[in-house]
């Protein structure tokens, strides 16, 4: 083994970015809610992007590594440590054999992200090592779970390397997060849009992977009109028979007949990745080729992070 769970944590499950080309056939895609630190962790080590990472929510399980690895962490702040030593997010952290790493505190968010240099060995099923609980596809890791690293001896020497503050997400309790109109948008009642773009919301208790729940201003259509069932991703907020919205999250369903009132933009769904209950969100219109320059700049930015640590690793070897 290379890594050993000595305690289980809570909802710790195996994600990548996604089983990707099945909704056609009802599949979900799940993988990681916060893709972006998912990408972000791994970019830095040097693996391919869509390694599979350890999704740990708080509580988080107690790890012991059974071999010397190169490790970052991503995402919410849970106060890790290895070996009683605080290390920080978003930086490579060599880690010799017979470490523990654990988590003391939540400082910040909702679900934080470990990756090993070269990747985990995993188990796929349609090319993705995805955990799907539902379909009981892969499974929560519990306390004796173990996996093996790819690289079976990490002997490459890596600086110190970090992320640069301009690349990571701006995380917040009470993000605005940009929006464009759904298919449904223009049946809301012109108070009820405004509602939605002038009022704030809260996280509501019963949120999970698969949506957030919204608490707050009920919104209405300007009628009820029955809507054939219709495909739905993630980020997109539909609104509820009682006036309240939910967004669908990693683990959604591949159709949906509530109303399709908007969509997060792909680039602001890590900030909704990190909410916990009783946080609150807002909402700023924005449009679609708006949110399309705005997906191109954050791919610009992240090739340009692959071809910085690939200049870095030739300079090391």
């Amino acid at each position: 083994m290379s890594i050993l769970l000595e305690t289980s944590g809570i909802m710790t499950t195996v994600q990548d970015l996604g089983r990707n080309g099945f909704r056609s056939f009802g599949v979900n895609p799940n993988g990681t809610t916060d893709k972006q630190a998912a990408r972000l962790i791994n970019i830095l080590l040097g693996n391919n992007e869509n390694e599979a990472v350890i999704e740990l929510h708080f509580p988080a399980p107690e790890i012991r590594f059974e071999q010397d690895a190169i490790i970052a962490l991503g995402g919410a702040d849970f106060g890790a440590k290895v070996n009683d030593k605080p290390i920080e997010n978003w930086r490579c952290v060599s880690v010799e054999k017979g470490s523990l790493l654990e988590f003391t505190d939540r400082n910040f968010g909702a679900r934080c992200y470990l990756s090993v240099k070269g990747g985990f060995e995993t188990e796929n099923w349609l090319g993705s090592a995805s955990t799907n609980l539902t379909a009981n596809i892969g499974h929560k890791l519990q306390k004796g779970d173990a996996f093996q690293f790819k690289i079976k001896n990490s002997t490459l020497k890596i600086i110190n390397r970090k992320l640069s503050n301009s690349l990571l997400p701006y995380y917040s309790k009470f993000p605005t997060v940009r929006i464009v109109a759904g298919a449904e948008f223009e049946n809301l009642t012109a108070l009820s849009e405004q509602n939605l773009l002038k009022k704030s919301f809260g996280i509501s208790n019963q949120s999970d992977r698969m949506g957030l729940r919204l608490e707050g201003q009920s919104l209405y259509l300007l009628d009820s009109q029955e809507l054939i069932s219709s495909a739905v991703n993630f980020g997109t907020i539909q609104l509820l028979p009682n006036g309240q919205m939910i967004i669908l999250m990693a683990d959604h369903q591949t159709t949906g007949g509530y109303p399709r009132i908007a969509h997060i933009i792909s680039s602001d769904l890590p900030l909704l990745a990190q909410l916990n209950p009783n946080d609150k969100v807002a909402f700023h219109l924005i449009s679609h080729e708006h949110a399309e320059e705005i997906l191109l700049q954050n791919e610009r930015d992240l090739n340009l992070l692959k071809i910085g640590v690939k200049f870095s690793q030739r300079e090391i070897q």
